[in-house]
């Protein structure tokens, strides 16, 4: 055959993608600091240089997470691969993981249990609630053998933020390690690693880090990386086996074990170069700044919340849909006529909820009052009744009202 023969039937142009404001669950808008780092020569992944970057971005993660952990790096994958890291090395076939599902991404931990051949006992929670300290109690005192309990810092399928530091102390306690997502927290909301105990975490590059997809930061206590060096069986995983990758990110003279994506890495280290410049205390308050500010306007517009107050998550805003309003139309007519991305429930949510997200370089004022501006418009043009101007005058008042410190 030809080689013209394979050629694309459609013809294929450089792609210009649009610039869009990303206010949904994930992406963030990534800052032009950051783009232009990605812009950067590329280095060999063993190229001197580069590997005193890496150290850099150890450091950078351990301030951002708030930890001395040795093993802390990021993986070469999003932050679903960060997760499976930590199932993959710390569960052996027969290992019992208490597991608490209040939303999506507790229940993808169930599987990477139940994938690695451990016994997953559930602790269940309404989606939109927080995880039930009392119910991990309970559940320890009836599975005694368990060895691991895995939970979601900050549900991204539902705006819900659970207590990492007590649901620490209760591991602890009963002499277990801990599993903890952090993709939507890290940045935005206070994690504290040593302080709370943490045995292994993990996040991603793309929330409120503002750096795009694809890499997943993970920090493991040395509790974890002991408990690898002495299992009974081989990790399942090659590529994610920690004690391999411990003479790659862990080693002052760097084996090879495989190409890391050296122009990401060079993103996520200007993220996170940008985060300890601006300081953890002011992110997490910009972060909670800007909620109230949207917060106040949602409610001109009668959107309730999905969360109660004392478990919301300042980063991630999930709101119920009004009623009679068609939702994914409203959410074409942003995207299509304001360039505007917000997100759509999952799972139990699905049209039922929307998801805003006000995370890393999307998370500023400008964004909070276009995004009520545009929303305010579409719903009015589709006939809710609402008071025009009301929504920003409203979040301008919030932010007279509540200075970040």
């Amino acid at each position: 055959m030809n080689t013209e023969d394979f050629r694309p039937e459609k013809e294929v142009k450089v792609f210009y993608p649009p610039q869009r404001v990303l206010m949904g669950p994930g992406p963030s808008d990534t800052h032009p600091r950051v783009l232009n780092a990605m812009a950067r020569p590329t280095l060999g992944h063993l190229d001197p240089v580069f590997t005193e970057m890496m150290e850099e971005i150890k450091s950078l993660m351990r301030y951002a997470f708030q930890t001395k952990n040795r093993m802390t790096f990021p993986v070469s994958g999003p932050g679903s691969v960060g997760m499976e890291m930590c199932f993959v090395n710390m569960i052996e076939p027969g290992d019992k993981v208490i597991v608490c599902s209040n939303g999506v991404f507790g229940g993808r931990m169930v599987e990477n249990v139940e994938r690695h051949g451990g016994v997953a006992v559930t602790v269940n929670d309404k989606w939109g609630e927080p995880v039930d300290p009392q119910k991990v109690e309970d559940a320890l005192k009836k599975n005694p053998d368990t060895k691991i309990i895995a939970f979601v810092h900050a549900e991204t399928s539902t705006g819900a933020s659970s207590d990492a530091k007590t649901l620490c102390e209760i591991a602890r306690k009963h002499d277990c390690m801990t599993i903890v997502d952090t993709v939507t927290s890290l940045g935005g909301t206070p994690i504290k690693v040593d302080e709370w105990g943490i045995d292994a975490i993990y996040s991603g590059s793309q929330k409120c880090l503002s750096c795009p997809p694809g890499l997943s930061p993970v920090s493991f206590s040395e509790r974890v990386t002991e408990l690898v060096k002495n299992r009974k069986t081989k990790v399942h995983s090659w590529f994610m086996d920690i004690s391999l990758l411990l003479n790659y990110w862990g080693s002052a003279a760097r084996t090879y074990h495989h190409t890391a994506p050296t122009n990401a890495l060079y993103a996520l280290h200007e993220s996170l170069l940008m985060l300890a410049e601006e300081g953890l205390e002011h992110s997490w308050a910009r972060h909670r700044y800007n909620y109230e500010a949207l917060k106040d306007g949602f409610a001109t517009l009668g959107m309730d919340y999905v969360v109660a107050e004392p478990y919301r998550l300042p980063q991630l805003n999930s709101v119920f849909v009004p009623a009679g309003v068609d939702e994914k139309e409203v959410r074409r007519r942003l995207l299509a006529e304001y360039s505007l991305e917000i997100g759509a429930g999952l799972g139990d949510f699905a049209g039922k909820v929307w998801r805003f997200g006000l995370m890393g370089t999307s998370c500023r004022v400008d964004n909070v009052i276009f995004c009520l501006n545009a929303l305010e418009t579409v719903l009015s043009d589709m006939g809710l009744k609402v008071e025009r101007g009301a929504a920003a005058a409203a979040a301008h008042k919030s932010y007279a009202a509540h200075p970040m410190f």
